[in-house]
């Protein structure tokens, strides 16, 4: 039992759901009304597509899965992707707790045409119209594509690389073609993850984990 907690104590990051989940359903709850409307003429150019639903929730089980992957096979990488992820998704509850924001784009949808209007229709039952700014599915999409980019473990796999970047671009395109989220919502996200890459995967980090790593080894 001992050895089983010594080799997967990392597992303590994961303990981050008990802060982001209370907290994201508390903005989910409270912020209804009196909230910033983000829409712009360009997400009025981009029409609605029902089955771009289906990207939209392989989200799911492509942070989830990569979290999973890393946390079994290379506990360097998990590090570096969590610490990527909950800072990034940190700084965006702070910016919605500050800012209140919401869009106005969802259109009505007839659930019974077809099976991904259907899953759009759950989709506006279980996930309020507010707290868009800035995407969560942009930015968390981003990350883990470049976690994958930037792991030891892909480097002879590039079809894995390939398909991991064609669908962190069309998770990030559903956002928009499901009028989730507004473009200046996918910019916002962009621009936090070129902000965050140096705190991650600067030399700083590295020189950081590499002391703690020695120091928990001695």
């Amino acid at each position: 039992m001992k050895s089983f907690i010594a080799r997967y104590r990392h597992a303590w990051l994961l303990g981050y759901a008990f802060i982001y989940l209370p907290w994201f359903l508390y903005l989910e709850k409270h912020v209804t009304k009196n909230y910033h409307i983000i829409h712009t003429w360009v997400d009025d150019l981009i029409p609605f597509n029902e089955y771009f639903i289906i990207p939209y929730i392989l989200w799911f089980f492509y942070v989830g899965g990569t979290i999973l992957y890393f946390f079994f096979q290379n506990r360097r990488d998990y590090y570096r992707m969590c610490a990527f992820l909950f800072i990034g998704m940190t700084i965006s509850l702070v910016i919605c707790t500050v800012y209140k924001n919401g869009t106005d784009l969802r259109p009505i949808v007839d659930p019974g045409k077809n099976v991904c209007t259907w899953l759009v229709a759950k989709l506006h039952q279980a996930d309020t119209s507010t707290n868009i700014f800035p995407s969560v599915h942009v930015f968390n999409s981003i990350v883990v594509h470049i976690a994958i980019m930037k792991s030891s473990c892909f480097q002879n796999h590039p079809w894995i690389r390939r398909l991991s970047f064609i669908l962190t671009v069309s998770i990030c395109l559903s956002t928009v073609f499901l009028k989730q989220h507004s473009v200046v919502d996918g910019l916002g996200s962009m621009i936090m993850c070129y902000a965050l890459y140096p705190l991650v995967y600067g030399e700083n980090y590295v020189s950081i984990r590499r002391k703690a790593a020695r120091k928990a080894l001695s």
